[in-house]
């Protein structure tokens, strides 16, 4: 069965529509349209297909700013902002931590956005598949071989501005990606919602890592 989780997984999301730009847009360019719009699509919720060398796993995120619900497989995982919690249905426990900016990097759909700005170089790659050619392909490439997150590929809508799919190359050859299958903009979703609450899982063993 396959996890969530913040050493080898990472999601990414897409957001709401706005008008195509007028002249033909550079990699920064799509890159700061997709995440205003992030900042302006409210709360998200979306379905997504992780596919690794194990197999495909399924699940869904909510999201708010940088506040994520993320369920997958047995796994339920709330960041408020700060701390994080994962919950593994399997064993009933939950890890509680504060993830650092790299950890972030491989559990936060959003953090994607703003990659080039984190060690990352970016460019505007050329589709190989005419079937493709409704879509950017922004390409991620680390400055740092140390990096766990060595290459990373954004397909992004050209109508919409919208993320669709993301493949990722790990330090040590494990590939990634990941799709988006359904999502919805404008949802409402109170603080709290991010916030694991002890009372709903009466016997998890809390596990403080922090």
């Amino acid at each position: 069965m396959l996890r969530i989780n913040p050493i080898l997984l990472s999601i990414a999301l897409l957001l709401l529509s706005v008008p195509v730009l007028a002249q033909q847009p550079d990699a920064k360019e799509v890159l700061e349209q997709a995440a205003r719009n992030f900042r302006e699509a409210g709360g998200i919720k979306a379905a997504f297909t992780v596919r690794t060398s194990e197999g495909a796993s399924t699940g869904t995120i909510c999201l708010k700013g940088d506040k994520f619900l993320l369920e997958a497989e047995g796994t339920t995982t709330w960041f408020d902002g700060h701390t994080q919690w994962s919950y593994l249905a399997s064993s009933e426990e939950v890890n509680v931590s504060e993830p650092t900016p790299e950890e972030l990097q491989s559990i936060n759909p959003y953090v994607f956005l703003s990659l080039d700005e984190r060690g990352y170089k970016l460019k505007l790659g050329k589709m190989d598949n005419a079937q493709d050619q409704s879509l950017y392909k922004l390409v991620f490439t680390a400055t740092d071989r140390k990096q766990d997150l060595q290459c990373v590929i954004l397909y992004v809508a050209k109508d919409s501005f919208r993320p669709v799919r993301v493949s990722m190359a790990q330090r040590g050859g494990e590939t990634v990606v990941i799709i988006i299958n359904s999502y919805r903009t404008g949802q409402v979703y109170p603080d709290s919602f991010f916030v694991f609450d002890k009372k709903a899982y009466p016997t998890a063993e809390i596990i403080d890592l922090r």
